[in-house]
């Protein structure tokens, strides 16, 4: 086990959470003393201690163990980006630009529309996040809130994502939007 980074890991997510070592420290029955030693990766702690420390911060055990280091930059080389589609009836599948960090508030994606003629999908969506839409290419019409606002190559938008709305194609080329979901 890296102590270095399980340490880091942890204090960035204090951080993020806005709470001090003092805080943790309490909710999870430990020392602060003990807490500032696990951040600064000056001693192991028995993996009950750091799952309680995870619990109490709200970020998964497995994401603090698993050797992977929290970066500043995310490169996502083309060849290695894949599209994905659950469920032929979504009426788009998505693009994930980046596997973006744990605390990174934003999450770059296209959004490939489906062609008119193989859209079935017309309820629309709902989700926590706000939106930053761009049209790469066609055009679409966004429901957004019962309204219909057409959208072609170069257009942009901002909204909020708890607000019912889909992206509706406007004809069979379908459309690519770059879409960047941003948390609070």
């Amino acid at each position: 086990m890296d102590l270095q980074n399980i340490g880091q890991k942890l204090k960035q997510a204090r951080l993020k959470s806005k709470h001090t070592q003092q805080q943790i420290a309490d909710q999870c029955g430990i020392s602060k003393s003990l807490l500032s030693k696990i951040e600064n990766g000056q001693t192991s702690s028995a993996v009950a201690t750091l799952s309680k420390i995870s619990e109490t911060l709200d970020v998964q055990l497995s994401w603090v163990l698993d050797g992977h280091p929290e970066t500043d930059l995310v490169v996502l080389p083309k060849a290695e980006r894949r599209i994905s589609a659950d469920d032929e009836n979504m009426g788009y599948s998505l693009e994930l630009l980046a596997n973006r960090s744990r605390f990174s508030r934003i999450e770059p994606t296209i959004v490939h529309v489906t062609p008119k003629d193989f859209n079935v999908r017309h309820e629309p969506y709902t989700h926590t996040q706000d939106e930053f839409i761009y049209i790469v290419e066609g055009a679409i019409e966004l429901y957004y809130d019962g309204e219909k606002h057409y959208m072609e190559k170069g257009d942009t938008g901002h909204f909020k994502g708890v607000k019912p709305h889909l992206f509706m194609p406007v004809d069979n080329d379908g459309a690519k939007v770059l879409t960047v979901f941003i948390d609070d």
